[in-house]
């Protein structure tokens, strides 16, 4: 639920990694990947507040924290923490929800309880005035 303003709306992707996501040895996910998910989410939160999609400016910060692998199911969520004039705070987190394990054979999958949190973020989009059509 968010305030008047849209601060606290939120907004949660869920996707599995495919191999074409692995970039590395060992069917390792590259971390972009993650960062292209919090892009999506950004997006959706900007349609949601403003009526458009907006630019993502910048982040803040980002911290990959564990490794996501093909076959993985990857829960993405953004939050909208400060809106200003045009810009538009938000904090990301990234969670392994399903582990694929291969280990035990081809089609076995784990899922996890909690969720492994691989990926945290924060930054900036915007929403240039003249193309925000819904006033917070």
């Amino acid at each position: 639920m968010s305030d008047a303003s849209g601060v606290g709306l939120s907004v949660t992707v869920r996707l599995r990694m495919s191999s074409h996501d692995a970039h590395y040895g060992g069917n390792l996910v590259d971390g972009a990947r993650m960062l292209g998910l919090f892009g999506d989410v950004a997006t959706e939160l900007l349609i949601r507040l403003d009526g458009d999609e907006g630019l993502f400016r910048a982040y803040d910060a980002v911290e990959f924290l564990a490794p996501v692998y093909a076959g993985d199911y990857i829960e993405a969520q953004g939050t909208i923490t400060q809106v200003g004039n045009t810009s538009r705070k938000m904090s990301f987190e990234a969670r392994k929800v399903i582990r694929a394990a291969p280990e035990l054979n081809d089609s076995a999958a784990e899922l996890l309880s909690p969720p492994v949190i691989v990926c945290r973020a924060s930054g900036t989009c915007v929403t240039p005035k003249d193309k925000q059509r819904r006033k917070p």
